[in-house]
């Protein structure tokens, strides 16, 4: 599995991006083919390497004629659809342009529909946006981190004049994301609205663990600073799972847990059913003795990186907590299988625990043994007891510790 993880300590813009990309490796050639499909005239992309403060990396600049074109999002998306590009490629790209679409939007009290783009309809953003969506898909990125945001200070130029930095868009599109951010002063703008809408849309704003560095580019901006002006875009693998643990399946999952001291009965089992349902690979609720002697329960939940944020949100929003604690775990697992059988009362699925390709255990599914009981009127134990029966005729000799 390959990861990105942007170290934006110069802030992030949309040449930024694709420059530190193409840096890293992504083929420039393939990228500029398939770029040629989008329907923007002519241009051409000018990929430089150099060097500044002694750190090699890659300058890009698209150079094209046409002025003054102003596009609404749906000249864009048009373009961007009608193009040869990769359909994944074009969905993500599409959906950048509308985030930024919305922002403006917002920003200017209008509708989507009546935003004409000006800097970020220009052809140069639109190939960065594009370009960088193309360029992530040729180098097979799984999933991107990002550091916290320098967003800067001061004013910038634009169509409309002289706006505050971050810009109003930028913070906008921003504000949709949990992005994590800072204030510098004295630096101008170090976040674009098309860098601030690449990585609302396409990075997590958290720290990657257990991995590999594999390798380090650098995309150069426009403005000459103090510091080397560049996006440092570092490739990570995740880490192989060692030797001892190959016979398992080795994974990372996201522990959120919060104490809480007033939390009624009836309401243990509903947050345990929407949590699952939001999502939780499992949920446990424990009691606990609190400060000043307070008993409490801990509410504990298991979660994957992509479903964190809403369990977070699931526990702040519907019960009294005023925080959660997360913490990411290696999570090493046995192979399983679910496999039905055939009994005389009915179909009964066993889930299978498989060690080096053996059954050690074999377990009766809760909800098939209760509904046969149900419907036969016997107790869950009796359907329990046959279904053991027949999995030991079935599996037989494979079963080296069943444990019912």
């Amino acid at each position: 599995m390959m990861q990105l993880y942007l170290d934006t300590y110069s802030g992030i813009s949309g040449d930024m991006f694709l420059g530190a990309l193409l840096d890293l490796g992504a083929d420039a050639n393939a990228l500029n083919e398939q770029l040629q499909s989008l329907d923007l005239g002519n241009w051409n992309l000018r990929i430089e390497k150099t060097t500044r403060s002694g750190i090699n990396g890659t300058k890009i600049e698209v150079e094209y004629s046409e002025q003054h074109t102003h596009r609404n999002f749906q000249d864009i998306a048009k373009i961007i659809t009608e193009s040869n590009l990769p359909d994944n490629v074009k969905n993500k790209a599409i959906d950048i342009f509308h985030l930024i679409a919305q922002s403006e939007a917002k920003v200017h009290g209008t509708s989507v529909d009546e935003i004409h783009f000006h800097e970020v309809g220009a052809i140069d953003s639109i190939i960065d946006v594009v370009g960088t969506c193309l360029a992530l898909h040729l180098l097979e990125i799984d999933q991107i981190y990002c550091s916290s945001l320098p967003l800067g200070d001061g004013f910038v130029s634009t169509s409309h004049g002289k706006l505050p930095v971050p810009a109003p868009a930028t913070l906008e599109i921003l504000s949709t994301c949990n992005a994590r951010v800072t204030f510098d002063k004295g630096s101008g703008e170090m976040v674009t609205p098309t860098g601030a809408a690449l990585v609302a849309r396409l990075a997590h704003f958290d720290i990657p663990t257990n991995v590999k560095v594999r390798k380090i580019g650098y995309g150069f901006g426009s403005r000459h600073l103090p510091w080397p002006n560049a996006l440092r875009a570092i490739l990570l693998e995740m880490d192989e799972p060692s030797s001892a643990y190959s016979t398992y399946e080795v994974d990372e999952v996201v522990m959120i847990e919060t104490n809480i001291d007033d939390l009624s009965p009836e309401l243990t089992s509903y947050m345990q059913s929407k949590l699952l349902r939001s999502g939780a690979l499992d949920v446990w609720i424990s009691p606990v003795i609190m400060k000043k002697g307070r008993y409490g329960h801990i509410i504990s939940v298991l979660t994957t990186e992509e479903n964190a944020l809403e369990i977070t949100n699931l526990l702040l929003r519907e019960t009294t907590t005023l925080g959660v604690r997360e913490s990411r775990l290696k999570r090493v697992k046995a192979h399983r299988e679910i496999r039905e059988i055939d009994t005389k009362l009915g179909k009964i699925r066993l889930k299978l625990k498989l060690i080096d390709g053996k059954v050690h255990q074999a377990k009766p599914e809760y909800e098939d043994c209760a509904s046969l009981a149900q419907k036969h009127n016997m107790s869950i134990d009796q359907v329990y007891d046959l279904a053991n029966m027949e999995a030991r005729k079935i599996i037989g000799k494979e079963i080296e510790n069943l444990c019912l």
